[in-house]
């Protein structure tokens, strides 16, 4: 009689011919089409265990065929929270229920108008903007204050868009649609003549421009193109205008400005031209946004007005009579009045840059979003939602424009409706069309349907699969460990994990995951697999494979891994997102694994009819690699049987105690040893000597029985021993 090792050898060392050949079997075949087809149908729990074809080959696929029957159990595990550790399927001792649930996802993937990753990178865009919008100022003024004493003409400033801009900047003009050739005849313009072209423009702005250079009427300079305090007018007026947040520097340059411009002024309408000094005012005096500058402008001209809207210091500060111009002689403030204009507005500016953290502004985006289901629901102000606390604070559509560096009045809310409706794939979709990868950028960081709804967020990787292959690497990492050990082993895991969240959220192409070497080793070590085993060319072809070909490159190897961790990826045959496998109640990887498991159960029970030893010795080899501790092999019946047969034990050891008999199995198996596949093969070839012995078939030398004993150690004894061991 052939011993069972040798049948075991006979399938093990086969093993990819042994599982084509099960799987080609008609009943096998015909089983796993119906599965595929049909498992992406059904959406409720009820709908799934309602039929019985599909429900009974998922149950015989994880193992658990015996417990078919068993409904009402079964959909306590399935509808069970695996990320609550009290849960239903997680309190069993049996992990093949936790594994069988966590293969389905009835509750579909999440719909959210943000993943937590999206999210959170865009707050951080938010945040770094700031850092970035000072260092920007810094840069320009630094380039500004070192080059422009070597212009010497109009034309050479003019040539110069970088020091022009900086100017136009400074002085609230558009950097777009104002043209050289007008500039240029504004600041050659003579000031003291009322007819020059300056002048006639009716604009205190470009006045006030031409009076920050010193250009002749030919656009010469008779010495420097402007002086120190010329520069310090301009640059903090760049630094005002430029600035967002309130800052020291910015408050600072507020103050710098307002000194170096109030002296011109000669008219109410010509301040009020002016937004800078204007926003200076409202800081200074107390003034919201929401008020308009007809307060300020009535309260300059008019002490009753300014009485009755509360005012009076703002008009006490300035010289300005019921016309708003000013007297002969006068001047629109007193060197007192701007000191007391000062020192309001410091104390102002101070607490606002007290409140300028971000915090409360991240804080109220991280709970409104969470609730936003709409766009409808994203594009409600602060000021028109629940809280009344944050109503001051930028709202949510102005938080994201600016971390993708776009100007939040450059857009309006219709405008941001139309981007976040439209299909970023779609290459004539209105964001698009604007051919700007800005906007691109922000609508790809919010989850909206085209009818305005939230959906599944569109990732290379859903989220749930992030999740499970996140579990299935540390396992893998932390297996055996203990100690410091295990402490430094998890921190390093969950170094990875948070990198893997990270990149999978931000990666398009099956080519962008496949050039990060550290995802790819992330990908492969979740599944078991080695990433020193696979060379990246391989894994070229792996991704360019058609998965519902039998015959293409990935389905063809001898290791059916490699196409569940393809199937696992929502990438199409040429290596694009597709959100077609998107949101199933299983994943395409999920799908390949159940069909995968099916056809090795099915190979081992059918070996298990010519001879169980086989089975088990089967299953045994498949398991191991997954075998934590002693209790796995305890609370494994199978893997109970392995072990008690192949150290020549009674079953009546089951009846000590559990922590007894973990320290029996710890006694006779070093769990590291599991990982190695020569050391699993020494184990099963005593199983199978031992499984002969005991059960009749093959044959036992006189040797092995003098060494393994001719028969079984009673609990009894093995009860004491382990005392013995323990004391």
């Amino acid at each position: 009689m052939v011993s069972t090792y040798v049948s075991y050898l006979s399938v093990a060392r086969n093993l990819s011919a042994s599982l084509s050949s099960v799987a080609s079997q008609a009943t096998v075949s015909r089983d796993s089409d119906y599965y595929k087809e049909n498992i992406d149908k059904v959406t409720t729990v009820d709908e799934f265990m309602g039929d019985y074809k599909l429900y009974s080959y998922a149950m015989k696929a994880y193992g658990l065929e015996d417990m078919t029957y068993a409904k009402a159990f079964m959909k306590k595990v399935l509808e069970s929270d695996l990320s609550d550790s009290s849960s239903f399927a997680n309190t069993l001792s049996d992990s093949r229920y936790a594994e069988f649930a966590a293969a389905f996802k009835f509750g579909g993937e999440t719909k959210t108008a943000q993943s937590d990753v999206q999210r959170d990178n865009l707050l951080d865009a938010y945040e770094e903007s700031f850092d970035t919008e000072a260092d920007d100022i810094t840069d320009e003024t630094d380039y500004f204050e070192e080059n422009i004493s070597s212009i010497t003409s109009v034309d050479d400033f003019l040539s110069s868009s970088r020091l022009k801009n900086y100017a136009l900047t400074a002085f609230g003009l558009s950097t777009e649609y104002t043209s050289s050739s007008f500039l240029k005849q504004v600041l050659t313009s003579d000031l003291d003549d009322a007819d020059s072209f300056v002048n006639q423009l009716g604009d205190d702005v470009y006045v006030s421009l031409a009076k920050a250079f010193n250009f002749n009427e030919d656009g010469s300079t008779d010495g420097d193109v402007m002086s120190e305090d010329q520069i310090s007018l301009v640059t903090s007026g760049y630094a005002v205008a430029s600035s967002t947040i309130a800052s020291t520097e910015t408050g600072e340059a507020y103050d710098t400005y307002f000194a170096g411009e109030i002296g011109n002024i000669t008219s109410v309408d010509q301040l009020m031209s002016d937004d800078k000094l204007v926003g200076y005012l409202r800081i200074a005096y107390g003034l919201s946004d929401d008020e308009s500058d007809s307060y300020i402008s009535a309260a300059l001209k008019s002490a009753d007005i300014a009485e009755a809207i509360g005012l009076s210091d703002l008009h006490a500060a300035f010289n300005f009579d019921e016309d708003g111009a000013l007297a002969d002689g006068d001047t629109a403030q007193t060197s007192d009045q701007t000191a007391t204009t000062t020192a309001a507005f410091d104390e102002n500016y101070e607490v606002l840059v007290a409140n300028t953290s971000t915090e409360d502004a991240t804080d109220n985006y991280t709970t409104r979003i969470a609730s936003v289901t709409s766009i409808d629901d994203f594009l409600v102000s602060n000021a028109d939602d629940d809280d009344d606390d944050n109503d001051d604070l930028p709202e949510l559509w102005e938080m994201a424009l600016r971390a993708y560096d776009i100007d939040p009045d450059s857009v309006s809310r219709s405008e941001v409706r139309k981007i976040l409706e439209s299909d970023p794939t779609d290459s004539k979709s209105y964001v698009n069309s604007l051919n700007d990868d800005r906007f691109v950028a922000f609508r790809k960081a919010f989850n909206f349907d085209d009818n305005g709804d939230v959906t599944v967020p569109l990732q290379a990787m859903s989220e749930s699969v992030v999740d499970d292959y996140a579990a299935y690497y540390k396992q893998n990492k932390i297996r055996y460990l203990e100690g410091d050990e295990l402490t430094e082993a998890t921190d390093a895991a969950n170094d990875e994990i948070t990198y893997f969240r990270e990149q999978m959220a931000t990666i398009t192409t099956a080519s962008e995951f496949l050039a990060d070497d550290r995802l790819v080793s992330f990908a492969l070590e979740a599944k078991g697999l080695d990433p020193d085993d696979v060379t990246s060319d391989e894994l070229k072809k792996m991704f360019s494979s058609d998965l519902d070909d039998e015959d293409s490159y990935v389905n063809k190897l001898d290791d059916s891994r490699f196409a569940e961790l393809v199937g696992s990826f929502n990438f199409d045959q040429d290596g694009n997102i597709s959100a077609d496998p998107t949101g199933t109640v299983q994943q395409r990887g999920d799908v390949l694994e159940t069909i995968d498991s099916y056809v090795r159960l099915t190979l081992e029970d059918d070996q298990g009819d010519s001879n169980t030893g086989v089975r088990l010795a089967l299953y045994f080899e498949r398991k191991a690699p997954e075998i934590s501790n002693a209790y796995d092999i305890l609370g494994d019946s199978a893997l109970f049987e392995f072990f008690t047969t192949t150290f020549n034990l009674s079953s009546y050891v089951s009846n000590m105690d559990v922590e007894k008999q973990a320290e029996m199995v710890n006694n006779f198996i070093d769990m590291e040893d599991l990982s190695d596949p020569d050391k699993v093969d020494d184990l099963i070839q005593r199983f199978t000597a031992m499984y002969d012995m005991a059960n009749g078939t093959g044959t036992t030398s006189s040797a092995l029985s003098i060494l393994t004993g001719s028969s079984t150690i009673s609990a009894d004894t093995l009860l004491a021993v382990a005392q013995l061991k323990s004391s």
